[in-house]
């Protein structure tokens, strides 16, 4: 039996990078959200990147003054980006742009590093 605790493992692994920006609308500001979550709560990140639906097909929207998503995912598997219309952002895109958000605009949250 060895009295030798168990190293922690390094800071610098994998990490998991999210980013949101928005765009357009009447006054044509752009929004920038982005976490970088810390080890312990990778797993509920992944698996709201991985219920979004990013090869399926986007509608079209047409129109002035309406918004863009753009949203960027990195895993230490892959890297997925998607422009989505607002018109499209609902469900899995809503919840993870949501979640982004939200954690960027806690300034204590271990996820938020903008």
């Amino acid at each position: 039996m060895s009295d030798v605790a168990p190293q922690s493992e390094p800071d610098d692994g994998p990490r998991i990078l999210i980013a949101v920006i928005r765009t357009g609308g009447i006054a044509g500001i752009r929004r920038h959200w982005q976490v970088e979550p810390p080890r312990e709560e990778m797993p509920r990140w992944v698996e709201l990147i991985d219920r979004c639906p990013w090869e399926e097909p986007c509608p079209t929207q047409r129109g002035a003054d309406r918004y863009i998503w753009s949203i960027r995912a990195h895993t230490p598997d892959v890297r997925h980006e998607r422009e989505l219309p607002e018109s499209a952002l609902d469900g899995p895109w809503r919840r993870l742009v949501d979640a982004v958000r939200e954690a960027s605009a806690t300034p204590d949250s271990p996820a938020s590093r903008a």
